[in-house]
């Protein structure tokens, strides 16, 4: 944006203002704005653009508004490209999920997504594999994470602990089981009965006595299930079909030359077993509990079909790690897949962890801008700024250390805040707005900033780190800025630091609007505006009479006859009306070694003073330095003018030689107590006039800052009095 255009007619209190700003050379607009003229109305008719909201006028919502903001092209400001700054709020100390952004590393954080999407498509593969294999419907997640650990949540940890296991199992003896049927929750309630506990108990006492009695079957090693599975695998792989044969050792050797042989001694010898008639008793004591259980009907009949199982539910625990790692084995592939990628994936993340926590990042920028630049009693650190930085975490966590001397302690940001000051809760509220400015730099946003008095009551270091931090904004190329005061001090100041004189404007309000005026006095007035037209402005010769007069006192003290002189121009004394031009033309030269005389010498300071301040009563709202101070010496040479009169005691004025206004006043009290209208409007003329006529000549902003509006009233209810 070069150009900013603003036409704007009834927004909050702005009746018509239209203005121009080129930011193609400078960045940075000043407006210095009387309490009242339009600051805080520009503020808020800017943040509804940034809202995309409509402006209006509170106090007289029927008239017609109209609001045009627009860029060099004549095209509106999108909300985006617009940020207000507004005076601190404490209920905005903080900052958003955007401005987290500034810790995000893109390019980190898509490789750590995409690790994650790799990891999730195999992991979805091999689960679906897994249901198919087991024909489970629970969350196999959390059975297999609770299988082989302490918790339901550690799915890969669960996988990786039984890794070797599974790598050196040789065959997959339960990988068909229906894991449902046997885990379902009513079973095993059953299975933890004492009743099933002590059947199968002797169940297994009689199977294993006849094991051990086989002759071909060794418990543990070598039951009729292995030898099924080793029989089945020699065919599968040709192994009788090239003539080898087996020779199994008992009493004599048997030697077998085909897969059926070895299948019927297997039968034989398994139905050996199976129908011994002590083991049959047993396997019908169980039975007749699971019939006795109506809810475990699916599980009877399975069992039925597999009673090669019976032995397992000994230790069901230990049965169910048997049978997930059979389903392992089954889907070795699909298991060793996920397993690889996961633990590929995990190295590189935390090398991508380490390279993040090495990261110095904007925020980190933010956080030293804050703690460098700001004097407040804590400092502040980010605690999850690798989580941030990765996206694992939406919101950066602020850590808070406060400091009293050599001792520091750790703090939550709530009982920071009751212990803050008013000024350090200001100096925090500007962290959010660091935080809001390097996130549009980063994103490299084209913004125009509206500053509404950010720093107004603030101490003066942090004032000037405030000041600092906008000079700062306004080198960023993608940034405008206009900064809007009422405090003369902060418009000076900013002056003196980076924004441009022609660049300085001030706000002047009239019965029309506003309008937008060069400034003038920003650096030392009497110096470069009043002395150099003394001689031809009156209004600015009549305001030079207080400084003139405070150098006389610093230089020759208040017995001085020209301060004596001066002083019956700011008090109305016997000889106040006789004094001339000529007079104070001869004692401005004398004290700063002039030569220059008034056209008109021999006229009355009096009459002209009455005769300027009549057409200050004209002017518009504005800064109008010289027309306070004129205004005001008017209004108490009306007013003590009024007072001697009434009085009418010559004597008594005479003795006043300090504080004159209250001492006449006083007296006037004494003797009007019924002119009760009088009496406070001179009390208003005491409360407001003495300051801007006893300025320091060299710290005069303080009465800058307030309108003119009040001594032009106040003026006008003087001349009033009778």
């Amino acid at each position: 944006m070069k150009t900013l255009k603003i036409d704007l007619e009834n927004c909050y209190g702005i009746k018509k203002l239209q203005a121009q700003f080129d930011f193609s050379q400078k960045k940075v607009y000043a407006i210095y704005a009387p309490n009242g003229a339009m600051k805080s109305s520009l503020a808020q008719t800017f943040k509804d653009v940034a809202d995309g909201a409509k402006s209006k006028d509170r106090i007289f919502p029927t008239r017609v508004n109209n609001r045009e903001i627009t860029d060099e092209n004549g095209v509106d400001l999108p909300k985006e490209s617009v940020y207000v700054i507004r005076p601190y709020d404490d209920e905005d100390i903080g900052h958003t999920e955007k401005t987290s952004t500034l810790l995000v590393d893109s390019k980190l954080r898509k490789e750590y997504e995409e690790l994650h999407i790799e990891i999730d498509k195999s992991k979805g593969i091999f689960l679906k594999a897994l249901k198919e294999q087991s024909g489970s419907k629970k969350d196999l997640e959390k059975e297999i994470s609770s299988t082989f650990t302490k918790s339901d949540d550690e799915f890969y940890r669960a996988l990786i602990r039984v890794k070797d296991e599974v790598l050196a199992q040789k065959d997959t003896p339960f990988a068909d089981v229906n894991y449902d049927t046997i885990f379902d929750e009513k079973v095993m309630s059953f299975l933890g009965t004492k009743d099933f506990k002590t059947a199968i108990e002797s169940y297994i006492k009689k199977y294993n006595e006849l094991l051990a009695a086989s002759t071909y079957f060794k418990k543990g090693t070598f039951n009729y299930y292995n030898a099924a599975t080793i029989a089945k695998s020699l065919a599968d792989n040709g192994f009788f079909d090239a003539k080898h044969t087996v020779n199994l050792n008992a009493d004599e050797k048997l030697e077998i030359t085909s897969q059926k042989q070895l299948e019927e001694l297997i039968a034989k010898e398994k139905e050996g077993i199976s129908k011994d008639k002590d083991l049959r008793k047993k396997f019908a004591d169980i039975e007749k509990l699971i019939t006795k259980n109506v809810n475990v009907k699916a599980f009877d009949a399975y069992l039925g079909e597999h009673e090669e199982l019976l032995p397992e539910l000994v230790n069901i625990e230990s049965f169910k790690e048997k049978i997930w790692k059979s389903y392992f084995k089954a889907r070795f592939e699909l298991y060793k897949d996920l397993i690889d990628k996961y633990q590929a994936a995990e190295k590189r993340k935390q090398e991508i962890e380490k390279e993040a926590s090495n990261q110095r990042t904007q925020w980190e920028s933010v956080i030293e801008i804050f703690n460098s630049r700001f004097f407040v009693p804590f400092k502040l650190t980010a605690k999850n700024r690798v989580s941030v930085i990765l996206g694992q975490e939406p919101m950066l966590i602020l850590a808070f250390t406060f400091e009293d001397g050599v001792d520091q302690a750790p703090v939550e940001k709530a009982a920071l805040m009751q212990v803050l000051s008013t000024g350090e809760k200001r100096a925090f509220y500007v962290l959010n707005i660091i935080f809001e400015v390097e996130a549009r730099k980063k994103a490299k946003q084209e913004t125009v900033f509206i500053v509404d008095d950010i720093a107004d009551s603030f101490d003066y270091k942090n004032k000037y780190a405030i000041i600092q931090y906008l000079k700062d904004i306004a080198e960023e190329p993608y940034f405008n800025q206009l900064i809007l005061t009422h405090n003369f001090d902060f418009f000076r100041t900013i002056n003196s630091r980076f924004v441009d004189y022609p660049h300085c404007l001030m706000a002047v309000k009239s019965s029309n609007g506003i309008s937008l005026e060069q400034a003038t006095g920003i650096k030392n007035v009497f110096v470069n505006d009043w002395k150099l037209n003394f001689f031809t402005d009156h209004r600015k010769k009549i305001a030079s009479i207080p400084f003139i007069r405070n150098l006389i006192e610093f230089t020759k003290g208040d017995k001085d006859p020209s301060f004596i002189k001066l002083t019956s121009l700011l008090h109305w004394k016997s000889d106040s009306a006789g004094v001339t031009q000529k007079e104070l033309d001869t004692i401005y030269n004398s004290v700063f070694g002039s030569t220059g005389t008034s056209s008109n010498g021999n006229k009355p300071l009096v009459d002209l003073i009455q005769q300027e301040a009549g057409e200050c009563l004209k002017a518009c709202d504005g800064i109008n330095l010289e027309n306070k101070i004129v205004l005001s010496i008017a209004i108490r040479l009306a007013a003590e003018q009024f007072m001697v009169r009434k009085i009418n005691d010559d004597n008594f004025v005479a003795s006043i030689d300090s504080n004159q206004t209250p001492k006449l006043l006083a007296k006037f009290k004494e003797l009007f107590s019924a002119d009760v209208e009088t009496i406070e409007t001179i009390k208003r003329v005491i409360l407001m006039t003495p300051e801007n006529i006893h300025l320091n000549s060299f710290m005069y902003e303080p009465i800058l800052d307030m309108s003119d509006d009040h001594l032009r009233n106040l003026y006008t209810q003087v001349l009033a009095l009778k």
